[in-house]
């Protein structure tokens, strides 16, 4: 039985006690006498702990294990929670973090956990003796079956494999332990597949044991059979084979400990309310399936070639003019918007996955600074296309490192500008038509215009000509500029040359783009603005001249035909009168460089960027399609107010129209 199928799961498991240890960490340092908050850093803890060792990740297994033990302490009364406990915690989950990612990539989850361990038992020390006496015994504790290990082992027996453990003890001189030891695992390989090993295999390769260790094992072969493979091993001196059995009723009856993650995962998972007795690993089989990312990518890939011919033979049936073809092309278009609607949902996933990184990335490194700061999150649950979840984090966390170290003010600036000691961070996600808005607002400082300028002229990025035509909100830009800083010593967060050109950069390649508001001695806020996804979108066809460009719809308030005689003169802009407001009017034709033809009536399509309204002026509408975005590719990058290029149902290439850009100017 190969355990590497099993690591995906594990790590589906891992990340979400990662998450509970990390929001429960915030709690307990605010409420250490909280006894549900211990209980739930513990369990999570405890299944952690199991889940590792069950796969073999004894750096992981042996963190919590120490985690389990200190918190065991405090939940008990032994012994009070203590500033130094919650900040070695914070290391471990974030050493957990860490060896936990290794292993998403391919890795082992290898980390020199030393000194975190070192840390947690000399708070476990005094009450040594206490926490061996409540332990429970040693091949329970070594190979408990929680809801993880025990899907790996009832599996495994439901394919018709035994489970035992094994206890193996070497001769009293022994020589080469580790020998005897790969040797008695070579034969049992032979067998079955080793499961567990208690000390841990790295333990045994390195002859940190006596002469006694323990094997959980599973096989097909009989009792003598397993006993002869491994007493043919010279220097064996005895072993002993005896039954695992997963948690029974008298387990349950007297250990809440390992039944707890249980019932947790019946109330997630399961969608009956029956009280009988449930099979845990069922409902997780049933409720949910994981999917290669790569499998998505073609599935969309493929759907948007459906998309593409699906326009042209639509374009077919209008031409031939059969009732029949133009019904089944009807029901087709019916279909697969539902498809479609369908597969872009398989994309999408809540920006909670990266925001729920950030609590305890602003305590640490606002303590760091020696600031209080407070985060405040809203609109986790907003859903993003999972590329761009993926890409977003490494900005995000620039974005708040800089609000942390330059944004709000230490502790004696705040009290003499009348503010209060703990400053305030706010993270909020929101959607606005076809985009997700992500805002970083700080109540700091704000942005001293002039002594960004003044850097950005010694520099050599701008000249004092040029900086003396600049509006607030350009100086404030500056910041994204190349090797930018303001920080006058290097640190850990600044000083660096590394500024929020790389944030910028990283945005605008996923579609986005990020803007600054900010006031003196009230704070600023970041805003990013990204695409909600990067595939199909529906969109109006315009005809500019003789060529065809695409509006997404989503920007789109309403068309109208406009008479001539209404365009009226604004501070020397074209501009008319839409529902009792002026709205400026852009001519398509002028900015894309096309011919300009005088008329009686122009087609107008209002559009709208944030609290911004314009008529776009277009030579004829054409229809509404669903279309493909495709990018332009490097050649064509930065072209203005152009965020893509489609596929149309004739083969014809075009370009779809940025209207945020275009009101930008």
């Amino acid at each position: 039985m190969d355990l590497n199928e099993y690591v995906g799961l594990f790590l589906d498991e891992s990340m979400e006690h990662l998450q509970a240890i990390n929001t429960s960490l915030l709690d307990f340092e605010q409420r250490m006498d909280d006894e549900a908050v211990i209980d739930q850093i513990f369990r999570s803890a405890h299944t952690l702990k199991g889940m590792a060792g069950t796969m073999g990740y004894d750096a992981i297994a042996d963190l919590t294990h120490e985690m389990e033990s200190a918190l065991d302490l405090v939940r008990s009364k032994k012994q009070p929670a203590t500033s130094e406990l919650i900040d070695v915690l914070f290391v471990a989950a974030e050493q957990l973090e860490t060896m936990v990612e290794d292993i998403s990539r391919g890795g082992k989850g290898k980390l020199d956990v030393t000194e975190t361990v070192n840390r947690l038992k000399r708070f476990i020390q005094p009450n040594d003796v206490q926490v061996e006496t409540n332990v429970l015994p040693t091949t329970q504790q070594n190979f408990e079956c929680d809801v993880y290990s025990k899907a790996v082992v009832q599996q495994s027996i439901a394919a018709g494999y035994q489970a035992y453990v094994l206890s193996v003890e070497l001769s009293a001189d022994v020589i080469l332990k580790a020998a005897r030891v790969y040797m008695v695992f070579d034969r049992l390989q032979s067998l079955g597949d080793v499961i567990l090993s208690n000390p841990t295999s790295d333990d045994l390769e390195q002859e940190h044991f006596d002469t006694s260790f323990e094997i959980l094992f599973v096989t097909q072969s009989e009792k003598e059979t397993i006993r002869e493979a491994v007493e043919a091993v010279s220097e064996v001196a005895n072993v002993s084979i005896v039954p695992f059995e997963t948690t029974s009723e008298a387990e349950v009856a007297t250990s809440t400990l390992q039944q707890e993650p249980v019932t947790e995962e019946i109330q997630k998972e399961a969608t009956s309310t029956t009280s009988e007795p449930m099979d845990v690993t069922a409902p997780v089989a049933s409720k949910t399936i994981r999917v290669n990312l790569e499998r998505i990518d073609r599935l969309m890939n493929l759907f948007e070639e459906f998309i593409i011919d699906r326009g042209r033979l639509e374009r077919i049936a209008a031409e031939v003019g059969s009732p029949e073809l133009t019904d089944t092309v009807e029901r087709i278009k019916r279909g697969t918007n539902e498809l479609q609607s369908l597969v872009l949902t398989l994309r999408m996933m809540p920006i909670e996955q990266v925001f729920n990184r950030f609590p305890r990335m602003v305590r640490s490194v606002s303590k760091d600074v020696g600031k209080h700061i407070k985060l405040h999150i809203t609109g986790a649950e907003t859903e993003l296309d999972r590329t761009v979840i993926d890409e977003i984090g490494d900005p995000l966390v620039h974005l708040i490192r800089n609000a942390i170290d330059h944004g709000i003010e230490n502790k004696a600036d705040r009290i003499l500008a009348g503010k209060p000691v703990e400053g305030n961070l706010s993270l909020r996600a929101y959607h606005s038509g076809n985009r997700v808005f992500i805002e970083i607002e700080d109540d700091g400082a704000g942005i001293n215009h002039e002594r960004v300028t003044r850097i950005a002229i010694e520099k050599g990025l701008i000249t004092e000509e040029e900086a003396a035509l600049l509006t607030i909100e350009e100086a404030s830009m500056l910041l994204f500029a190349p090797g930018f800083s303001t920080a006058e010593t290097v640190t850990d967060l600044s000083g660096r040359g590394v500024g929020l050109d790389v944030v910028k950069s990283k945005i605008e390649s996923l579609g986005g783009e990020v803007f600054v508001e900010t006031r003196r001695g009230e704070g600023t806020i970041f805003r990013i603005s990204l695409p909600l996804t990067l595939s199909i979108i529906s969109a109006m066809l315009v005809e500019l001249g003789k060529e065809t460009y695409a509006i997404p719809l989503t920007a789109i308030i309403e068309t109208t035909s406009l008479r001539s005689s209404s365009i009226l003169q604004a501070h020397r802009e074209k501009v008319f009168d839409f529902r009792g407001q002026l709205v400026p009017l852009i001519s398509l034709n002028e900015v894309y460089g096309l011919p300009q033809h005088e008329a009686e009536a122009y087609s107008v399509v209002v559009v709208r960027s944030g609290e911004k309204l314009a008529g776009l002026i277009v030579s004829e509408l054409i229809g509404q399609q669903e279309i493909v975005m495709k990018p332009l590719g490097s050649y064509l990058e930065g072209i203005r107010a152009i965020s893509g290029a489609t596929i149309l149902g004739d083969g014809q290439v075009a370009l779809i129209i940025d209207s945020n850009a275009l009101l930008r100017k």
